[in-house]
């Protein structure tokens, strides 16, 4: 991970750290679909994280971090991670069943790339597959461990492992079960350990607060016009033109191609990609321009029902919220005492849903105006976008700090320095106390339990007034 410290005192230290290789990524920058950075919650990690790429996982990387000369050590690290790269939903792979049937049944043109998917592409993604970690996505959480051990050797350290004080928490979800034993598959065998031994506690409240919150799934989860956005734009002009030229490119009918096709198709070109480091014939549908409209179709949907859409979505992560900042209290309580902390580091292991709620609710990726159906041209340069923020593998990196000047506490996501917003302070790992500060009103009113009953509440009172969903 990397860590970033910009306050004046903190010196530039330079980290040489052993190049490893990876087993999974033979890809080239050739390789690599022109539209691969446009791909959402389908997106490879590899994409935020470029230095990931051709053979490695680590290069020599410059950070600004505390060190011991200016009285700063880590003590504590919180890693929120979603689960690694997996196989499609049945959901999806009928959808895919269903384009695959059409193109090889009526498509029809002189095009190298259709023959190829007519002749030598075979549909090979089944309903038991439904979600499932695949070996990349192992590797994902492998080398995400040995690159946090490497950066915080004395928190990730053997020692630790051992004793018991790096904790490990999972949502019930498989994908996200072999993830986390994949994590700590890569933190035995960095440390050289022969036999691996798992150990992690299965936590959905936590890791699937939203299943839990009765005002989420009664007004967002199962309330269809709390998407509404998402339905309009999925009818509206710039889907159309995107359905428009692949029924062309095909040669069928503009009514045989329905937008939940597009999106298959736009979806093959990213699992083929993410799970086997395929450029797929399938990619050859697509440019830049209509990469970016399903992007941003996906952003609508997450932003409505996972972003800051609805109060209700982010409120709904006051259970993840307040139990890692009860965690930091507790370290920084242990701290002015001058004992040990009970825990070096936890990991927690989730989903895209988890990451997303969280975010919003510490304020992060919140546009001045909301992405609707009708603004899409005045949205391109907004900073919530899905294929930059949670990818496969996306993590939150909260790091707490012994500093001579008080406890100061740092975010990460995805190995990059993010600063809390809002606050005054300039350095990007300000004092524990501003932060805390900063979400006072949260740690104090954001009652899981409450909020969950409220319900729902727009989150853009500008943009949609006080009506209610």
């Amino acid at each position: 991970m990397t860590s970033i410290l910009s306050k004046q005192s903190l010196i530039l230290t330079t980290f040489s750290l052993a190049l490893t290789r990876l087993s999974y990524c033979s890809v080239t920058y050739s390789n690599i679909p022109s539209i691969a950075n446009y791909f959402g919650t389908k997106g490879r990690y590899e994409e935020v994280n470029p230095y990931l790429l051709n053979n490695i996982t680590l290069v020599n990387k410059s950070f600004l971090i505390p060190t011991s000369s200016e009285g700063c050590k880590p003590v504590h690290v919180t890693a929120i991670i979603r689960h690694g790269t997996r196989y499609p939903t049945v959901k999806n792979i009928k959808r895919m069943q269903r384009l695959y049937d059409l193109v090889i049944n009526e498509a029809s043109n002189d095009e190298t790339w259709l023959e190829e998917i007519k002749s030598s592409w075979k549909m090979w993604y089944t309903d038991d597959m439904d979600g499932k970690l695949v070996e990349k996505g192992r590797d994902d959480h492998r080398y995400l461990a040995v690159r946090l051990s490497k950066l915080f050797p004395s928190l990730l350290s053997e020692a630790n492992l051992r004793h018991h004080r790096i904790r490990f928490q999972t949502s019930s979800k498989h994908r996200c079960v072999d993830s986390i034993e994949a994590f700590q598959q890569g933190l035995h065998k960095h440390w050289g350990l022969e036999e691996v031994w798992y150990r992690h506690e299965v936590n959905d409240k936590l890791m699937r607060f939203f299943e839990h919150c009765r005002g989420f799934v009664e007004a967002v989860e199962n309330n269809k016009t709390a998407l509404a956005e998402v339905k309009k734009f999925k009818e509206g002009r710039e889907m159309g033109d995107v359905r428009r030229k692949m029924a062309q490119q095909l040669n069928v009918p503009y009514e045989r191609v329905t937008p939940d096709m597009v999106e298959a198709a736009f979806f093959l070109c990213a699992y083929e990609f993410a799970i086997k480091s395929l450029h797929t014939p399938w990619c050859h549908l697509f440019d830049l321009n209509d990469a970016k409209v399903l992007e941003y179709k996906n952003d609508l949907k997450q932003f409505w029902k996972r972003g800051h859409g609805h109060s209700i979505n982010s409120r709904s992560s006051c259970v993840l919220f307040h139990d890692l900042f009860n965690r930091l209290e507790l370290a920084v309580q242990h701290l002015r005492l001058g004992q040990e902390l009970p825990e070096a580091v936890t990991v927690q292991v989730g989903h895209g849903e988890t990451l997303l709620p969280l975010l919003s609710l510490l304020g992060l990726y919140k546009d001045p105006a909301p992405p609707t159906a009708d603004n899409y041209s005045q949205q391109h340069g907004r900073s919530f976008r899905t294929s930059e923020i949670v990818p496969y593998a996306a993590n939150m990196l909260f790091i707490l700090y012994d500093c001579r000047d008080g406890p100061r506490v740092q975010f990460l996501l995805n190995e990059t320095p993010v600063r809390f917003p809002g606050l005054t302070s300039e350095t990007e790992v300000p004092l524990y106390s501003e932060v805390r500060q900063k979400y006072r009103e949260l740690l104090e009113g954001c009652d899981a339990q409450k909020e969950c009953e409220f319900g729902i509440r727009p989150q853009y009172r500008g943009h949609h007034g006080n009506t209610e969903l």
